[in-house]
């Protein structure tokens, strides 16, 4: 048996093929690594051809630690959503605005390293498919029988006002949601937004809805520019506004995605003389009711009216607050909207197994049920 450092080489050397080709184009090329490690951990009824490989792919890819690392693998490898039939060269050039480098930088820099620890987390899921059995659970990245990378998307069904309504629950970056009409923003109360490079989802956000050309250079980052207008418009320029405060934008090259709006919802109250932030579950819960608000009056302005609005955790990335209060919060505006007979079609967007499983279980008066569907 070839020992575990060869094994690595063999994975990043063909983890690199695998950049260069695209995962439209691997049917025929030579992969006895990856294809071994794919087999070994592939979960029952993957026949597809390449179909192994795609799952494999996505759980290395999964385990990562969310944030820029994720991300610019998803866009190295085609695994970001739209990105499977890119050029190598653009795709590489997305991972570089990740990290907010060079193309060449990233080349010979962060590239490397991001094929890497796909590499490593590649021979980790055969080790244990090898020592416990255990493929399905391994090829779904849990490490807990939480939701993984092969099962992104889910719906629950809960009660408001004694009606079902039915959720959708999306555990993966809010950059690759797709045909969700509005995308909730955590701001800061000056609408301030951080750097593209940053791993937030106001980040994310803004990086995807920016355009780019072939070696990585920014043609148009439009959000902070709708933002400046916003201001204008409502006479907030150079001052804080209220917590709660919603302001809608465009979603620039996210709208490519069927992502038609983004509101920007002001939660994050900047600590003086710190970088860090405070977010009172209160203002979550107002700044909810306002979103719900906002695409009350915008619904019939759009063609096809508005009808679905996606939301993050709010306020529980820099802001601090636990999963659950975050979700507390939210969804006490939510339910009031539903219980009044809003027909939203309601979505969250999270990155791990545990916030999953907080959505999957809102008391609100029904077990969830699951429909499970592909990532591909």
């Amino acid at each position: 048996m070839a020992s575990p450092n060869s094994d690595y080489a063999s994975l990043l050397a063909e983890l690199k093929e695998v950049r260069r080709a695209g995962l439209v184009r691997l049917r025929g090329r030579a992969l006895p690594a990856i294809e071994a490690a794919a087999e070994a951990v592939a979960p029952p009824g993957v026949q597809a051809p390449g179909a192994p490989v795609e799952v494999l792919l996505r759980s290395a890819v999964g385990r990562l630690d969310a944030g820029t690392l994720r991300t610019a693998a998803e866009y190295t490898l085609g695994l970001a959503q739209g990105t499977r039939d890119w050029p190598a060269s653009s795709r590489r050039a997305r991972a570089a605005a990740v990290y907010g480098v060079s193309v060449e930088r990233f080349r010979k820099d962060q590239e490397t390293m991001v094929l890497g620890q796909v590499a490593e987390h590649i021979v980790r899921l055969a080790a244990e498919a090898a020592g416990a059995d255990s493929s399905t659970d391994a090829v779904n990245g849990s490490d807990a029988g939480g939701p993984g990378a092969a099962e992104s998307h889910r719906t629950v069904e809960v009660r408001a006002a004694g009606r079902p309504v039915r959720l959708t629950v999306h555990m993966h970056p809010v950059d690759l949601l797709r045909d969700v009409d509005v995308v909730v923003s955590p701001s800061n109360v000056h609408f301030a937004l951080p750097e593209p490079y940053k791993s937030s989802v106001a980040a994310s956000l803004r990086r995807a809805a920016g355009a780019y050309g072939v070696t990585g250079e920014v043609l148009a980052d439009p959000l902070p520019e709708e933002l400046r207008r916003w201001a204008e418009r409502h006479g907030t320029s150079g001052r804080a506004v209220r917590t709660g405060t919603v302001a809608a934008t465009g979603a620039g090259a996210l709208a490519a995605q069927g992502v038609r709006r983004i509101y920007h919802a002001a939660i994050a109250v900047p600590r003086a003389g710190t970088n860090d932030y405070d977010v009172l579950p209160a203002d979550v819960t107002r700044a909810v009711s306002q979103v719900l608000a906002v695409l009350a009056e915008e619904h019939e302005h759009h063609a096809p009216p508005l009808r679905s609005v996606c939301f993050p955790l709010l306020g529980s990335g820099r802001g601090g607050l636990p999963y659950n209060v975050s979700l507390n919060a939210m969804w006490a505006a939510i339910e009031a909207e539903l219980a009044r007979g809003a027909r939203w079609d309601v979505h969250f967007v999270v990155r791990t197994a545990e916030a999953a499983a907080l959505v999957e279980r809102i008391p609100a008066g029904i077990r969830p049920a699951y429909d499970r569907r592909p990532t591909g």
